[in-house]
């Protein structure tokens, strides 16, 4: 006995949607992180008037160094470039001793940079991933200390220079900064999220000791957060004005912030020579800026999207 097979329902057959005539069908959109994103003009306008603020102090500084003291004095001021800047520059350079200055300066915003990195990394590594006594103590000790204002420790810490016959040399402006409250806590809370625990532990058990893991697990997972870090102190240790205008004079060896202190003195200081200085003093970090900024925006971008 055999049973022929039931025709196929009607209702099982595959249905089309017709395209209207006219119309075209529509591809689903992408979504998330294949779509590309593109500003709008008024994108584009806020960006411009953000730029134009931020470079406006620059390129007035350059206007100013371009010009005499006499032309800075009128009203209105100059709004494009003079024929004075090299010559300006030039006494700049020479009555600020700059090449000393940007040399020391160098030295010290190098020192404190890698330093920091350095300690606020081991210090943030304990503080995330270590277990030890006290830790959340010691931790809040840390924290409470950036709340202190720094002209509280000026008088003790000139004491404790002067003590060691620091007074006037590049160790008085290193050692006080090696290490900062904020480089610990920020290197704490970005380790704390971007290495995992099961990494270190696997570390462990394959045989690796606390030198390995630092330098196989620790300092590759917190390179990202350690280029900011290091980008941040020494832009910060460069413009450092207050401790070294105290520890430092402008005849031993003076950074650039204090050998400009120097500059235009006189009955009428001349405003055209300062600015040239100031303008010495900020092209090095423009220039660092425009060699190691691929790498630096780089480095920001992969801590944002490690987690």
């Amino acid at each position: 006995m055999s049973i022929a097979p039931s025709p196929a329902r009607e209702d099982s057959a595959p249905r089309t949607l017709a395209t209207p005539p006219g119309k075209r069908s529509r591809r689903p959109r992408r979504s998330g992180a294949g779509r590309q994103l593109h500003g709008g003009r008024i994108t584009y306008a806020v960006l411009g008037v953000v730029t134009f603020i931020s470079l406006f102090p620059l390129v007035w500084t350059a206007i100013a160094a371009s010009r005499n003291n006499t032309r800075l004095a009128e009203t209105p001021p100059p709004f494009w470039f003079g024929g004075n800047l090299f010559k300006n520059l030039e006494i700049a350079w020479t009555d600020a001793n700059m090449g000393s200055a940007l040399l020391n300066t160098l030295v010290v915003a190098g020192t404190v940079s890698v330093g920091t990195v350095l300690f606020s990394t081991l210090a943030g590594f304990a503080f995330a991933k270590l277990r030890f006594r006290f830790k959340n103590a010691l931790l809040l000790l840390v924290i409470g200390t950036m709340m202190v204002p720094p002209q509280l420790s000026v008088v003790p810490l000139y004491m404790m220079v002067a003590k060691l016959s620091w007074s006037d040399q590049l160790q008085a402006v290193i050692l006080p900064t090696l290490v900062t409250a904020f480089g610990v806590f920020f290197m704490r809370q970005y380790l704390l999220q971007a290495l995992p625990t099961e990494i270190i532990e696997a570390a462990r058990v394959d045989g690796a000791n606390s030198l390995r893991v630092l330098w196989h697990v620790v300092f590759p997972a917190a390179r990202p957060a350690m280029a900011v870090l290091g980008m941040l102190t020494f832009v910060q240790s460069w413009n450092d004005f207050f401790w070294p205008i105290i520890a430092l004079t402008q005849n031993g060896s003076p950074t650039v912030q204090v050998a400009l202190t120097g500059l235009g003195r006189g009955y009428i200081p001349d405003q055209s020579v300062i600015m040239a200085g100031a303008l010495l003093g900020t092209l090095p970090l423009l220039i660092a800026f425009v060699v190691f900024g691929k790498q630096i925006v780089g480095g920001i971008m992969q801590g944002a999207v490690k987690g």
